[in-house]
């Protein structure tokens, strides 16, 4: 039975990630940070099916500590380890740029350190992101492409990047590099953009929201299924040899496309709801973002099976069914309503 340890358990990615390993036999151990509240609901149905049995673990750690990793390393001496955790939200990396850089290049290679002095050859799998490439120009980018990063987040990733290539390279260690473009699903956190638009769809055909506000609609990106993406990060340490790998669709859309199709599907018109405000504008914007992933394709046989217009519908019913209790707890004075969402 194979060995899987994931930082970042807790996201986005990690939940799906973790699902998958589960269900191909793995067993699974996770690092959560230590506070005061648990932040685990993404994975709670996962802790509720694996937990007892042993094949999830979740384990206190951080990043930016480097002797915690060495000795969950030691402890658990995975086949696999997979650095997802980052503080991963563009604009907050501005508002936080000591601490979104230190988890970005601490974290990677403090793991690298340690799995270098491991006497088990352990494959290391490292996301990185296509924030790197800057979206200066309308190109399209593969592993090639020059990185141009426009924030602290970015830069950091940068960093991660290109230790890990130094450790392949230098330690003969089996590390693999993630470029993935941007991949949504309703697990999503909900100040992203694309989390923001379905959650609001859902509150506003309900009643429960009057207006979205945005900021730069004409930001276009290469938006793909979550889900669909932690399959990609799997088959590249199952690969003969390490390597690095644009993951993408191919295909780019702007937000307000985004925005657009989203409020089609309730049958409303986005633009009787949608405004804009500077405040939501980074202070260096990445205008546009579309992925190469013809190599992933070849290499791996890996490709999206969501399409952009399933992965709008998949996030925006999800999004119904939440407001749809939120109404529900509103009706019965169990949760006083709110009218501007998110914060």
């Amino acid at each position: 039975m194979s060995i899987a340890l994931v930082t970042g358990i807790t996201g986005q990615d990690g939940y799906y990630l973790s699902k998958l390993l589960l269900e191909k036999g793995y067993e699974v151990h996770g690092t959560i940070r230590r506070s005061s509240t648990f932040n685990t609901s993404r994975i709670e149905n996962l802790i509720s099916d694996y937990g007892q049995s042993g094949k999830l673990n979740l384990h206190y750690s951080d990043l930016l500590d480097s002797s915690s990793l060495n000795s969950l390393i030691n402890t658990i001496n995975p086949d696999e380890v997979y650095n997802l955790a980052a503080q991963s939200h563009v604009a907050v990396s501005f508002e936080n740029p000591v601490y979104t850089t230190q988890v970005g290049t601490l974290g990677s290679i403090s793991l690298l350190e340690s799995i270098r002095h491991n006497d088990k050859k352990i494959k290391f799998y490292q996301a990185s992101s296509s924030e790197m490439y800057g979206g200066a120009e309308e190109i399209t980018l593969n592993e090639s492409s020059k990185f141009e990063p426009k924030s602290p987040y970015a830069a950091s990733k940068v960093f991660a990047h290109d230790i890990t290539k130094i450790y392949r390279d230098s330690y003969d260690i089996f590390a693999v590099n993630g470029i993935l473009f941007n991949h949504e699903s309703p697990m999503r956190g909900e100040t992203f953009v694309t989390r923001k638009i379905t959650r609001a769809v859902g509150r506003i055909s309900l009643g429960l929201q009057k207006k979205l506000t945005l900021g730069n609609l004409n930001a276009s990106r290469d938006w793909g299924f979550a889900g669909d993406y932690v399959e990609a990060m799997w088959m590249m340490l199952q690969h003969d040899t390490p390597s690095d790998w644009v993951v993408a669709t191919g295909e780019t859309h702007t937000v307000q496309e985004f925005a657009k199709i989203a409020f089609d599907k309730v049958g409303l018109n986005w633009e009787d709801y949608v405004i804009t405000s500077d405040k939501y504008h980074r202070p260096n914007e990445v205008k546009y973002l579309l992925g190469d992933p013809t190599k992933i394709k070849s290499e791996l046989n890996w490709k999206p099976n969501t399409t952009f217009e399933m992965l709008v519908q998949m996030m925006v019913d999800h999004d119904i069914n939440l407001a749809t209790r939120e109404s529900v707890l509103i009706k019965e004075n169990l949760m006083k309503p709110t009218w501007e969402y998110p914060k």
